[in-house]
Formats: C-alpha cells, sequence, structure tokens
C-alpha cells in the first residue's frame, strides 16, 4: 500500500489496490500523488490520458468512480473507501441505468 504521512488521511481503491489520500484534496491530485498518470484511454485510439488542467476544463481526467463513468476525477473530493477505475473509452450510460 502506497502512504503518505498525513494524520486527515482516507485510504481509496484504484483498480483494487489501496492508496492513502489526503482528506479534502482531489481524486486526480491523490492518483498523481500515487504515481497514476492516466486514468482513461480515448474512445478512437485508445491513447492514455490523465489529469491536465487539474480545474474541470479539459475532461483528461475522466474516471470510474464508485461505478459512475465520466466523472471529473479533478473536481471530486476523496473520500474514505472510494472506487476508481481507469475508463475505458466513452462512458457507457446504458451499463450504469441497468446498474
Amino acid at each position: 500500500m502506497l502512504t503518505r504521512p498525513d494524520p486527515g488521511s482516507v485510504t481509496i481503491l484504484f483498480e483494487g489496490a489501496p492508496i492513502r489520500a489526503r482528506a479534502g484534496e482531489s481524486v486526480a491530485s491523490a492518483l498523481l500523488a500515487a504515481g497514476i498518470l492516466a486514468v482513461r484511454t480515448t474512445p478512437v485510439s485508445g491513447a492514455p490520458r490523465g489529469p491536465f488542467c487539474m480545474m474541470g476544463a479539459c475532461f483528461d481526467c475522466l474516471a470510474v468512480v464508485d461505478g459512475v463513468g465520466g466523472v471529473q476525477t479533478c473536481l471530486v473530493p476523496v473520500r474514505e473507501g472510494m472506487r476508481i477505475e481507469r475508463q475505458h473509452g466513452a462512458r457507457d450510460v446504458a451499463a450504469e441505468d441497468a446498474a
């Protein structure tokens, strides 16, 4: 498990692996601090993408958060037990509606 010294920390799961994150920081910054640079692949070419602008303008940080695709991870604060997965291609709205 990756750890960072911070008394106000939470544990999030990235593709099943636990990561310690600072309470209140964004999911994107927690993943970057843990060395995770790519959180999605593009729908057409499958190229990896990761957080870029860190303010919600570019949409490169989209990931699946707690089963919901297309989440801008730079705008979402971490919380204990959050599950984050890479988003492959476009968001699958039909699969989310069925869940």
